[in-house]
């Protein structure tokens, strides 16, 4: 199974205050219908697929779309031609696929997975709009449309890749943080370093891994980092998020880091995440 910032393979996910908050059991509610395993095979097999037949065609000398990759996979593209982003999904669907071991996924492939999903649930949402049977294929929701925003910031370690560039999402909280990143570089930019020299030198201060810096500068991904690293399913990496904390910003006495997730959560739902909604309804 593919590791991400939190265990995806948790099944009805519970908050212990949403019966005395109506908000956060709604949010709860809407998470307990999202199938994430399947969410995230799907993602990765519908691009799998695209990129297949899209290889295909190109075989057999028929036309297709100049800008195919940098519409399907608009961030990793950069960093990887089509047979190569082919063997990368092929190894993150197998490794999604292995109930027996956490794979460990690089920027390079974060960021991959992401395209996928971005594209995936777009896809998914339009049907569940639509009401169409085809819904019921795929078994990844019990009938909602799923929140990308929301599910990128309860799953993705961070979004170091989406500096700089504009996706169509807040993605808040991190928007926070690549804001401030950005802004730093760009200030050393004017000052006469380059991109590649200003990352590195804010590598420190804001904890950035080497891989996130070659994603950034658009350096081609290496035999080296086509490399999954992965660990038995009987080492519990997730057992972090359910220690409680003492009290401290941000958080409540007793809670655990999953209960301050989902509250989170709950709350950039309203704030964040539901007027942009309406607004592109009222477009």
């Amino acid at each position: 199974m593919l590791a991400f910032a939190k265990d995806i393979t948790l099944k009805k996910p519970t908050h212990p205050d949403e019966d005395k908050n109506p908000e956060l059991k709604t949010y709860m509610n809407y998470q307990r219908k999202i199938n994430n395993p399947q969410l995230v095979y799907h993602s990765l097999k519908q691009a799998k697929n695209k990129l297949q037949e899209n290889l295909q065609a190109k075989r057999k000398n028929q036309n297709v779309p100049e800008n195919f990759l940098e519409e399907n996979f608009s961030l990793s593209h950069r960093f990887a031609d089509a047979p190569t982003l082919l063997t990368m999904l092929k190894k993150l669907i197998n490794g999604q696929n292995a109930t027996q071991y956490w794979y460990r996924m690089n920027a390079y492939y974060t960021t991959l997975v992401f395209d996928c999903m971005k594209s995936f649930i777009e896809t998914y949402n339009h049907m569940i709009q639509d009401s169409s049977e085809d819904t019921k294929e795929y078994t990844v929701t019990d009938g909602v449309e799923v929140d990308f925003a929301d599910w990128a910031y309860l799953f993705f370690q961070d979004l170091d890749f989406h500096i700089g560039k504009n996706l169509g999402y807040s993605h808040y909280p991190f928007a926070k943080r690549n804001k401030a990143i950005e802004e730093d570089v760009e200030k050393a930019i004017q000052k006469g370093e380059t991109r590649e020299k200003a990352l590195k030198n804010l590598k420190e201060k804001y904890e950035i891994d080497n891989i996130s810096i070659k994603v950034l500068l658009d350096k081609q991904i290496t035999y080296e980092d086509l490399e999954l690293f992965y660990t038995p399913v009987k080492n519990h990496i997730y057992e972090s998020l359910s220690h409680k904390q003492e009290g401290s910003w941000g958080s409540l006495d007793g809670e655990t880091p999953m209960d301050q997730a989902y509250n989170l959560g709950s709350q950039m739902k309203i704030w964040v995440w539901t007027p942009r909604k309406k607004a592109k309804k009222e477009e």
